[in-house]
């Protein structure tokens, strides 16, 4: 199981700790130091929806100021490949899944 995100997010760290006092062994990728490129980002959106994966709500998308661009599907993608930081966090690669953001529920149901 590979964990992608950073460590300062309140939501990777909710995972990180559920994994931890269940003993869920993980490989933790994080953002700020390996780039997650575009071939990456289309393996995952054959799993998961853009609007699932693409982060409109977090502080990088309001300094890009990128609402005013009206962006499609493709160009999205595109963000997301040159600006890791607009992932939704954490993408979580378990067996042939790709889970996105943190939920206790979802979790306790695949890896439990």
């Amino acid at each position: 199981m590979k964990v992608y995100g950073i460590k300062t997010c309140g939501s990777v760290r909710k995972a990180i700790k559920f994994f931890k006092e269940n003993q869920i062994q993980y490989d933790f990728i994080d953002f700020k130091k390996e780039q997650i490129g575009i071939k990456k980002i289309e393996e995952w959106l054959e799993k998961v929806s853009i609007d699932k994966l693409f982060n409109n709500k977090g502080t990088k998308y309001r300094t890009l100021k990128l609402k005013e661009l009206n962006l499609d599907d493709n160009e999205k993608k595109e963000w997301l490949a040159k600006e890791n930081m607009l992932i939704k966090r954490p993408v979580i690669e378990y067996d042939e899944n790709v889970i996105v953001a943190y939920d206790v529920e979802e979790y306790r149901r695949l890896f439990l």
